[in-house]
């Protein structure tokens, strides 16, 4: 059986993430439309601008299907952005959002483009083999409820988690 990722293309680092994707050998597709999403097995929410991204997933009908997927049980992984995404919650603002996910984030919580870092990340369940994490105006998790897993922090504060079938975490690579 053939599995397809999708990566919402609407904005941000959606090439890179399909790239990625390709290049360890997995059937990827850029999703723009409610078709689109419907017709893949699972969904990254890559990084980017997330208000931007939101206010594009309500006006293209994008989000409804988003939800539609996770409601037929299919894996949604958000990376920065796409961790706001999925929050019920986020910290001083009313941004639209799936509101998918058990947590709370606080937006660009690490600082500024010039506040900018990379590190490795030991994360729950891959053991012997840390994340190499890319913080670039990164959110956190500033807390969780529910089914929620915490997998990976950094200087005390929540940057990976797992509830189900959604996963998010700061953008990274497994290393």
């Amino acid at each position: 059986m053939s599995v397809t990722v999708g990566v919402l293309s609407l904005q941000g680092d959606f090439a890179e993430h399909v790239a990625a994707m390709r290049e360890i050998g997995c059937s990827c597709d850029p999703v723009k439309t409610v078709a689109d999403v419907e017709s893949v097995d699972g969904l990254i929410i890559p990084g980017g601008e997330s208000t931007t991204i939101g206010k594009l997933c309500e006006r293209f009908g994008v989000g409804d299907a988003i939800k539609g997927l996770h409601a037929a049980g299919k894996p949604i992984w958000g990376t920065c952005a796409g961790t706001i995404l999925l929050a019920k919650e986020i910290v001083g603002s009313d941004q639209w959002r799936l509101g998918l996910m058990d947590i709370e984030v606080a937006r660009n919580a690490f600082g500024r483009q010039v506040d900018s870092f990379e590190t490795d990340l030991p994360v729950e369940g891959i053991e012997g083999h840390p994340v190499h994490a890319i913080f670039i105006r990164a959110p956190y998790i500033t807390r969780v409820w529910g089914e929620t897993q915490v997998l990976a922090t950094f200087s005390d504060k929540i940057v990976m988690a797992r509830q189900g079938t959604l996963l998010n975490m700061v953008k990274g690579t497994a290393g």
